[in-house]
């Protein structure tokens, strides 16, 4: 009885794009390889001051923030975002401001001494 309802609570869903975990993983690192092409003229054209080295860690670092994610549909959902900000830099669709907010910090130091906390506004 158990098992019954175990296997009725286990709903097969509909991929997205990819059929299995090796079909995604395909897509994945296709993504990555276009970015990784796409960056010097990126970088040229969106006259960023950061070196293609910079942009390239960056990039690495975006991809490995998701490594851990196992469900497919999600990973497929991803690589559309990632092929939607591919497009849209790509096409000039963004502005300089839009390629650094991914150089930015996600998060700022708390300030330690009085000065620091006074000119923070903080206590």
């Amino acid at each position: 009885m158990a098992q019954q309802t175990v296997r009725s609570a286990v709903k097969q869903v509909k991929p997205i794009l990819s059929l299995d975990r090796e079909e995604a993983r395909r897509r994945v690192v296709s993504l990555y390889k276009a970015w990784y092409r796409q960056l010097p003229y990126i970088v040229k054209q969106f006259d960023i001051p950061k070196s293609e080295a910079q942009c390239r860690h960056k990039l690495r670092e975006e991809f490995g923030k998701h490594k851990l994610v196992n469900d497919i549909r999600v990973v497929d959902l991803l690589v559309i975002k990632g092929q939607m900000e591919l497009k849209e830099t790509v096409n000039v669709w963004k502005q300089k401001g839009h390629l650094m907010a991914y150089f930015k910090d996600t998060w700022e130091p708390k300030p330690q001494d009085f000065l620091s906390k006074f000119l923070a506004g903080k206590e």
